[in-house]
C-alpha cells in the first residue's frame, strides 16, 4: 500500500470517532487501531463456580469451559458495535425464547457508521443472547444460540 494512502487512513481514524479500521483486499491487509493498539475484546464467560458445601470435591473448583445451550451458534460476520434494537427506545428484535425463521432480523452491528442488519441463518427458538446491547464485537464472536 502506498505510504501516502496509509498516512491518510491514519489521519482519518484519528479525526473520527471510530477506534478501529481494518481493510482487506486480495493482496493487502491493513488494521489501524486508535489509542496505542489496545482493542476491546469480549468473550462470553459463565459466572465463577462456587462450591455449595465445604465437602465439595476439589475438582468442583476448577473453572469449566463456558457451556452454551444446545443449538446453532450465530457468529458476528464483522467487527462493530452490537445493538439489539433499531433505535435506543425501540423494542429488541428478539428475546430469549423468541421463535425466528430464516431471514428474520436478530440484531444490528454498526461498523464504520453503517448499520448492518444481522439475520437468522437457521429457524428455531433463541436459546441465548451472548452479547450485551451496545458492546463491541469481534469477527467470529458468538452472538446468539438458536435451537
Amino acid at each position: 500500500m502506498d505510504l501516502r494512502k496509509l498516512k491518510k487512513l491514519i489521519d482519518l481514524v484519528e479525526e473520527s470517532s471510530i477506534t478501529e479500521l481494518e481493510i482487506n483486499d486480495a493482496e493487502e491487509r491493513v488494521r489501524i487501531v486508535k489509542n496505542g493498539g489496545a482493542s476491546a475484546q469480549h468473550a462470553y464467560a459463565p459466572p465463577p463456580v462456587v462450591p455449595t458445601s465445604a465437602t465439595a470435591p476439589a475438582a468442583a473448583t476448577v473453572p469449566l469451559e463456558p457451556k452454551l445451550p444446545e443449538g446453532d451458534v450465530l457468529k458476528a460476520p464483522m467487527v462493530g458495535t452490537f445493538y439489539r434494537a433499531s433505535s435506543p427506545g425501540a423494542e429488541p428484535f428478539v428475546e430469549v425464547g423468541s421463535v425466528v425463521k430464516v431471514g428474520d432480523t436478530l440484531c444490528i452491528i454498526e461498523a464504520m457508521k453503517l448499520l448492518n442488519e444481522i439475520e437468522a441463518e437457521d429457524a428455531g427458538t433463541v436459546k441465548a443472547i451472548l452479547i450485551e446491547n451496545g458492546q463491541p464485537v469481534e469477527y467470529g464472536e458468538p452472538l446468539f444460540v438458536i435451537g
